[in-house]
């Protein structure tokens, strides 16, 4: 029996934000909780032997307008962002550095940062904001992202979820069955409450 849903995400995956929004409003209606399980999708990709689809020129031209489309009719703000793709390696490790009090509103404000307002990422100027407004010590955070203990965790959790068979993002578990894509939410949710 699952007390939650494991939700394995990565700030680059669009598709992993739709959910994320999906989630918060869940969270707010129901009494279900999930668990974010932070990876780094292009580690994932790696062990998996797959091509991410950013860099599959066809893919990459559907995901823009699928992604428009399926936030539109769940009513999601979204815009792409015109800097995708980008290494969320540091935002990702930054995660698993704040205080867990912290990681909702780390998390809110990232995802809508990258994929709501279009910002830059890649610009430690912006990323410094970010922290700043939620109140996250910069200097701190830059100094543990590049702490071993920090990268090798991120690492694991990445092997993990491969050795679950998870092989992309967004990924549910509950009960130990895999849900791949924003899409299988629901079938996530039916699993969830079959078994409470």
């Amino acid at each position: 029996m699952s007390k939650y849903i494991d939700f394995y995400f990565d700030f680059i995956s669009p598709y992993s934000y739709i959910a994320h929004k999906k989630i918060r409003l869940i969270e707010k209606k129901q009494n279900i909780k999930f668990k974010y399980k932070p990876i780094l999708l292009g580690g994932l990709h790696n062990l998996s032997g797959i091509t991410a689809p950013a860099f599959i020129k066809k893919k990459s031209k559907f995901i823009v307008r699928d992604c428009q489309m399926v936030a539109k009719k769940s009513n999601i703000n979204f815009k792409f962002n015109p800097k995708f793709p980008i290494n969320s390696l540091d935002l990702m490790r930054g995660i698993l550095t704040i205080k867990p009090k912290q990681k909702k509103n780390y998390i809110d404000s990232f995802y809508d940062a990258y994929w709501n307002y279009k910002l830059n990422l890649k610009n430690k100027k912006i990323i410094s904001n970010i922290l700043k407004k939620n109140k996250i010590n910069k200097t701190l955070f830059f100094k543990k992202i590049n702490n071993k203990k920090i990268k090798d965790r991120l690492k694991k959790l990445t092997k993990e979820a491969f050795k679950k068979d998870i092989f992309g993002a967004p990924t549910f578990v509950v009960n130990n069955k895999i849900f791949w894509g924003q899409d299988r939410l629901d079938y996530a949710l039916e699993e969830y409450k079959r078994s409470i």
